[in-house]
C-alpha cells in the first residue's frame, strides 16, 4: 500500500448475490453484482466473506456422514455440544489451543487460533451442514482475483474475511483469512513519525483493517457477501499465511 493514509474510503456492498452453490463461478457472480450496482472494478479492494468461498469450493459436510471418535464424545458430552460437529472440528484442527466455558478454541491447519477450527454451521445450505474453511484462503484470493481479471477487471487486491473472537475482549471483528494483489501487512519501520523520530517496529495490519470495516456492511443476516473499497490502491503482494506471528515470536502460546 502507499505510505500516505488514504483521505477517504468508500465502501460499497454488492447486492443481489445469490446463495452459493458448489462449483458455482464465483468471480461470476460478482461482476454481475458489480455491473447490477453500477460499480466499476477498477483501482480498489474486493472483499468478499469465507463462507460464499467455502460453498463454492465444496468445503461442507454433511453432520449425518460423520462418525465421532472417542475424544470428539468425551469433549461434546462435557462441553454439552453436538459429537459429529465436535469430530469435523477436531479433524480440521492441528492443536486444541484452550478449552472451556464450552468453548473450543483451535488452531487450525493453516495457523489460525479461532473458535471451533473455523467450522460453522450458521448460513450452512442446509440442516446439520458444516461449513469449512477454504483449504488455502490465500489461493482462493489469488483465483478469485485473476479469475475477476479476466472478466475486465483491472488492479483489484481481494481479501477473503471471517469474524474472529478476540481474547481481551467481547464482540466479532471480521479478519483477513486469505488475500491476494495487496501487502496483506504496511511496513512502516524506518520511516519518521510527527516529530522525526524513526518508527522501529511499527507494521500496520491493512488487510484485516479492511476486513473489519467491510465486516460493518456485511453482518450474518444481511445477505452481503461481498463488498467493493475505493480510496485505497492495492498495491504490493503477500499472503496472510505470511503474517501468522512465529511461535518462537509469540508470548501467548
Amino acid at each position: 500500500m502507499s505510505p500516505a493514509a488514504p483521505s477517504e474510503l468508500r465502501l460499497q456492498a454488492l447486492p443481489g448475490i445469490p446463495i452459493v452453490e458448489p462449483g458455482q463461478d464465483l468471480a461470476e457472480l460478482v461482476r454481475a453484482a458489480a455491473d447490477r450496482a453500477g460499480i466499476a472494478l477498477e483501482g480498489g479492494v474486493l472483499v468478499v466473506c469465507q463462507k460464499i468461498v467455502s460453498k463454492a469450493e465444496n468445503r461442507l459436510v454433511a453432520l449425518a456422514d460423520v462418525e465421532p471418535s472417542e475424544e470428539a464424545q468425551q469433549i461434546a458430552a462435557e462441553d454439552d455440544k453436538d459429537p459429529r460437529h465436535v469430530e469435523v472440528v477436531l479433524r480440521e484442527s492441528a492443536r486444541i489451543v484452550r478449552r472451556g466455558h464450552g468453548v473450543l478454541i483451535c488452531e487450525t491447519r493453516h495457523g489460525f487460533v479461532c473458535a471451533n477450527a473455523g467450522v460453522d454451521l450458521s448460513n450452512a445450505p442446509g440442516p446439520d451442514i458444516a461449513v469449512l474453511l477454504p483449504l488455502d484462503p490465500d489461493a482462493s484470493a489469488e483465483r478469485l482475483r485473476a479469475d475477476l481479471a479476466r472478466r475486465g477487471a483491472r488492479r483489484v487486491g481481494v481479501i477473503v474475511s471471517d469474524t474472529f473472537g478476540r481474547p481481551w475482549r467481547e464482540g466479532l471483528v471480521d479478519a483477513a483469512i486469505g488475500s491476494a494483489g495487496l501487502a496483506p501487512i504496511e511496513d512502516a519501520r524506518g520511516r519518521a513519525d510527527l516529530t522525526g523520530r524513526e518508527l522501529v517496529v511499527t507494521t500496520t495490519a491493512t488487510a484485516d483493517q479492511l476486513a473489519a470495516a467491510a465486516g460493518l456492511l456485511m453482518g450474518k443476516d444481511s445477505g452481503t457477501p461481498a463488498i467493493w473499497i475505493t480510496g485505497i490502491v492495492p498495491e504490493g503482494g503477500g499472503r496472510i499465511r505470511d503474517t501468522l506471528r512465529d511461535p518462537e515470536m509469540n508470548l501467548f502460546r
